[in-house]
């Protein structure tokens, strides 16, 4: 199961929050919200609630990727051990800035 969730914008910042499970089957709502986020001009940075994912795939990254490629993306934790993981593995820990929570995440 996941849920991929738009919270309300504050100020140019669009939070996306997501929970459960990621993999190339499920990735259409995120897809979705990225691909809304990316054609708003009213949004400058998207802000990922990445703290109760349980498992991701590199779909799941390669989607944060082209979220990446397209808007400032901030990723919100605390990082889940299995997420954490799969940066690690692909070297994509240091592409995106962390933050503890999506307060901290709206103002880095």
């Amino acid at each position: 199961m996941q849920v991929v969730e738009v919270l309300a914008d504050e100020g140019r910042v669009r939070v996306i929050r997501c929970v459960g499970d990621f993999d190339q089957g499920v990735l259409a709502p995120l897809a979705a919200a990225c691909a809304a986020a990316a054609d708003d001009d009213r949004i400058d940075k998207v802000v990922v609630d990445v703290s109760e994912v349980a498992f991701a795939d590199s779909a799941f990254l390669n989607e944060l990727l082209r979220l990446r490629r397209q808007l400032p993306t901030v990723l919100a934790g605390p990082l889940p051990a299995r997420l954490l993981r799969l940066l690690e593995l692909t070297g994509a820990l240091g592409v995106f800035p962390l933050a503890d929570g999506v307060d901290a995440a709206r103002v880095r």
